[in-house]
């Protein structure tokens, strides 16, 4: 049964500000992932709060509170040490990997969970320098990358002796030439929400000889990332945006199959050996993607974003990936229609292929006019020094949600004209 349509402010908007509601109801009522919502924390009331910031923290899986309860009053607090064995704690890094590849498109054995975003790239960028013969001089990176990518990028070249080139995204497999090592760009910028070419990209590289390292934490869990089939080398990302593993969840690294016998850390530990309790002096790396490893693993916040991941249980990427789309298209007429013209002007591309599940808008007074709409019930966060930015989550965001915060964000323009 559909939900009434939400109730339109007076004004000389009216009919458009209607009949987008309208509109919005019907979408709601036919989309096949609605029932997906009821997964999470989330208020279905008139009044609830409009959630588009899952671009920076996924809402609450309903799934975790009860997992949680179970790892600390159980595993922890009665099974104590034994929990290592007995409940999977010591494989849960590349087990909870395994559950993340076909979100990013990647075979089993690939993909090992564990550490921070910041130190996946790192050991990534720094394990392709050295896969590169030694005459590849360059490293390459996206120069409007998000900021921790490039301050590491700089010092994996210092600490390789490799000279550091920053050059626009799109420009990337262009600018590659026989001194490249490796590259290391996003999916999606995380400002704009531009999706970038990852398939061209990494096939430019290659044949200029150098390898691909690749962010997705803008881009895996809200549209197709196909990592075996388009052939990148190294990739990373995190788990707090769009696979909703709660605040400061660990981060993945997925090392394609054919480099890992070569694949050569720089931050070896004892969970990465291959005798980890053999305690030997020197290092001898495990085989596969338990090379990625290096200590303890955050057990806790594994486990928590483990139940988290139930919620992709039998849903299909490219279901998510059309109602991303479907959501930013109709969020972006909402705002054509509604808010006051020259105040608020898209950045995010128009054209699918390029655009990730979040809208940019430029606007002046963007730190002011996001925390207005926090007050009046709907939730994005902005990037100085003027982007407003929103975030759409198919898996729980509602057309109505789209059409609500176009129309707040009209009031709080039209007030300030």
């Amino acid at each position: 049964m559909s939900q009434p349509s939400p109730a339109a402010p007076a004004g000389p908007d009216e009919a458009v500000a209607r009949d987008l509601a309208d509109r919005a109801a019907v979408l709601d009522a036919a989309d096949p992932l609605a029932p997906l919502r009821k997964r999470f924390e989330l208020d279905d009331g008139p009044d609830a709060e409009v959630y588009l910031d899952g671009n920076s923290l996924g809402a609450l899986p309903r799934a975790v509170l009860p997992r949680l309860t179970d790892t600390v009053t159980r595993e922890w607090g009665a099974l104590r040490i034994r929990s290592w064995e007995e409940s999977g704690w010591w494989t849960a890094p590349e087990r909870i990997g395994d559950r993340i590849a076909p979100l990013v498109g990647a075979a089993p054995g690939q993909v090992v969970v564990g550490d921070s975003t910041s130190v996946n790239v790192f050991k990534a960028l720094v394990a392709a320098v050295r896969l590169a013969s030694e005459d590849r001089t360059e490293i390459l990176v996206d120069a409007a990358t998000f900021p921790t990518d490039g301050y590491i990028a700089e010092s994996a070249a210092r600490l390789t002796g490799r000279t550091l080139r920053a050059v626009p995204a799109e420009r990337i497999g262009a600018e590659a030439g026989p001194r490249t090592a490796v590259a290391l760009a996003n999916h999606a910028d995380y400002r704009t929400g531009r999706l970038h070419d990852l398939r061209g990209t990494t096939a430019a590289l290659h044949a200029a000889g150098a390898l691909a390292v690749w962010d997705l934490c803008h881009s895996a869990g809200a549209l197709p990332v196909r990592l075996d089939a388009d052939g990148v080398d190294l990739a990373v990302g995190c788990t707090y945006k769009y696979l909703n593993g709660g605040p400061g969840a660990p981060a993945y690294l997925y090392v394609r199959r054919e480099h890992q016998p070569r694949f050569d850390s720089p931050l070896p530990g004892w969970n990465s050996h291959a005798d980890p309790f053999g305690m030997a002096p020197s290092y001898t790396p495990a085989e596969g993607a338990p090379r990625g490893r290096v200590g303890t693993p955050e057990i806790l916040s594994l486990l928590a974003l483990d139940a988290a991941l139930d919620v992709w249980d039998g849903v299909a990427v490219a279901d998510v990936r059309a109602k991303s789309l479907a959501l930013t298209d109709f969020f972006l007429e909402c705002v054509a229609a509604l808010v006051p013209g020259g105040r608020a002007e898209p950045v995010t591309p128009v054209e699918h292929a390029e655009r990730g599940s979040q809208v940019s808008l430029r606007c002046p007074d963007a730190r002011a006019v996001m925390r207005e709409l926090a007050v009046r019930g709907v939730v994005g966060d902005h990037r100085p020094p003027d982007l407003l930015r929103f975030g759409f989550t198919p898996l729980y965001t509602r057309f109505t949600d789209a059409w609500r915060a176009a129309r707040v964000l009209a009031g709080i323009l039209e007030g300030t004209r």
